[in-house]
């Protein structure tokens, strides 16, 4: 909702101010919107972070981050200002009540697969044990997925 590059832009800001040091940016995507389809366009953009900061507590620092950005959560899947979501890190496998690595949908969603392939094809999903590119390839979601503005390095 609101100026979406813009919401995009603070996030990666705070970020990197708060959370960690950002290694790599993919490029900007645009996409309907993705359950309630009822809402504008999403942005998505996936960022690789490097961090010393513990699963947990950096998933809570995000929702901090979306509370302070002017997140309100009325109902799943709502028009928002900002969503962040934690999709890896390393060969991580957590499954507990506020957090699931891998991000459980990463698979069957081309808005996120897309802009991670851009900064790491290769990666390897340790649960599926196929890289991103090969996820990409098989992925059954047919939304589309448009490059918005390019990644700068």
């Amino acid at each position: 909702m609101g100026d979406r590059l813009n919401n995009l832009k603070k996030a990666k800001a705070l970020i990197a101010a708060e959370c960690g040091t950002i290694r790599s940016a993919s490029s900007i995507y645009g996409t309907a919107a993705w359950g309630i389809t009822e809402q504008p366009d999403f942005l998505n953009q996936v960022l690789e972070l490097e961090t010393s900061i513990e699963p947990l507590q950096l998933m809570q620092q995000l929702l901090d981050i979306e509370e302070r950005m002017g997140r309100v959560r009325l109902f799943k899947m709502g028009p928002r200002i900002i969503d962040l979501d934690i999709l890896l890190i390393d060969d991580l496998i957590i499954d507990s009540p506020s957090l699931s690595l891998p991000h459980p949908a990463l698979p069957s969603r081309r808005f996120a697969l897309i802009p991670l392939a851009e900064i790491a094809p290769d990666l390897l999903h340790p649960v599926e044990k196929k890289t991103i590119t090969q996820l990409l390839l098989t992925c059954s979601d047919t939304l589309t997925v448009q490059k918005i503005i390019e990644r700068v390095d």
